[in-house]
């Protein structure tokens, strides 16, 4: 299970957020930065995902972390807040 640490904080935009999650997870170019791309990748890999939250962010950057550990979860992966 491939494990990744994030603080949502750290981004100001989901774009932002999308774009780190793209990198961390090697996420393929035609990624479209979104929850549904998302699952359409997570769908496709047979290593599930682990995210460790340290931090949720604010406003929009939280409702779309909110989306992203719905997708993670649905993918048989696991979402933990430290």
């Amino acid at each position: 299970m491939q494990t990744i640490y994030l603080d949502a904080s750290s981004y100001s935009t989901p774009h932002e957020l999308h774009a780190a999650l793209k990198s961390m997870l090697s996420l393929p170019e035609y990624y479209g930065m979104n929850a549904d791309a998302l699952n359409d990748c997570l769908s496709e890999r047979r290593e599930p995902v682990r995210l460790w939250i340290a931090s949720r962010g604010d406003g929009e950057v939280t409702r779309a972390l909110d989306r992203i550990c719905a997708v993670v979860e649905d993918n048989n992966g696991s979402v933990k807040e430290l």
